[in-house]
């Protein structure tokens, strides 16, 4: 499972990455042809958009494998052992069940009714369900990364026990 977990990891981050460089090319670009060519470029700002929705709900996911999500983990780890595992895993449950019916479920009703009816992007002429697919598949990497921390706080405690 867990050379899985870092096939995925590296997955992710590689395509968080490369979303990244494209925003990155795409926002100079704006800038080159706003005050070098003082012709500014229609499409770039929309597409920077798009990629930022992207890279910011693909990023979030990252952020909750590597353990690096935000939160108040400062009176968290003053907590004794068992108790910081305790709170840990309720916190991965939650976010679970967030992530799969508002994430993923609500997502992919989203994403199906923005397809249904055929929003566009007016610059890129892109269908903006597919903006919007970044919800549940973020949503999903969510899913799957707050269970594997739900899995390892249980085993942890149940160690604790053991001893």
């Amino acid at each position: 499972m867990d050379r899985i977990k870092r096939l995925l990891d590296r997955a992710l981050e590689t395509l968080v990455m490369v979303v990244v460089a494209i925003l990155v090319l795409d926002v100079l670009w704006q800038v080159f042809t706003r005050f070098v060519l003082k012709r500014p470029s229609s499409w770039t700002e929309e597409l920077a958009t798009f990629l930022l929705i992207w890279v910011a709900l693909l990023g979030g996911a990252v952020a909750l494998g590597r353990g690096a999500h935000l939160g108040i983990d400062y009176f968290v780890g003053r907590l004794p052992e068992r108790t910081r595992l305790k709170t840990e895993a309720f916190a991965f449950a939650c976010i679970a069940v967030f992530s799969l019916f508002v994430m993923v479920a609500g997502g992919m009703d989203l994403v199906l009714t923005t397809f249904r009816l055929h929003q566009i992007s007016p610059a890129l002429h892109l269908d903006i369900g597919y903006v919007y697919l970044a919800v549940p598949i973020s949503g999903a990497f969510l899913v799957l990364y707050s269970v594997i921390g739900l899995i390892e706080r249980i085993t942890a405690l149940m160690r604790r026990q053991r001893l």
